[in-house]
């Protein structure tokens, strides 16, 4: 047998490697989870990275489509306080011929102005709606002032025009006026 001495020497080489093995994996197990703890910061981190990309892009695209509709429609009400001006230049076109003959210098000062008027409309997006009689009545673009019957007609046509309608790209600024025929017959 060995000398005691000896195993007591063995014994403590054993318990010392043993000691310093649990004190590797401690060491190791404290790595780990620092290290997924790390991870999971970082994939948080990632994801409110993502979103935050996500919202701004979202915010751009938004706030190009507000500049779009700003510059396209924000004129809107100044082109809604136009359409009386317009209104009053064709009442004056419409004057009886008399009236004309005697003022033809008038007139065509009229009719230049309203040829401007249409340009500058045209030019911002403003279109005129201008109904025929004997057009279907479409509820989108006209708004009915009266319903008559009409023999000759069919329910629903246009019987009179009282007064254009006006649309700035596609939306309305103010329905055709109209009258509507309710002969069923």
């Amino acid at each position: 047998m060995a000398d005691p001495k000896e195993e007591d020497f063995l014994d403590d080489i054993d318990s010392t490697e043993e000691e310093e093995y649990a004190d590797v994996m401690a060491e190791d197990d404290d790595e780990a989870i620092e290290l997924d703890a790390l991870r999971a910061e970082r994939d948080e981190l990632r994801d409110r990275f993502m979103r935050a990309l996500a919202d701004a892009e979202n915010s751009r695209k938004r706030s190009e489509k507000d500049r779009r509709e700003a510059e396209r429609y924000g004129g809107s009400k100044l082109a809604r306080d136009l359409l009386p001006v317009y209104d009053n230049l064709q009442r004056a076109l419409g004057t009886s011929e008399d009236a004309a003959e005697k003022n033809t210098a008038l007139i065509e000062g009229v009719e230049l102005t309203l040829r401007e008027l249409r340009n500058v409309f045209k030019k911002h997006g403003i279109e005129v709606v201008s109904p025929e009689v004997g057009e279907k009545f479409d509820p989108k673009l006209h708004e009915a002032m009266f319903e008559a019957p009409l023999p000759g007609t069919k329910s629903g046509e246009i019987i009179q025009v009282s007064a254009e309608g006006f649309l700035l790209y596609d939306r309305l600024l103010r329905p055709a006026q109209v009258g509507v025929s309710s002969f069923a017959g």
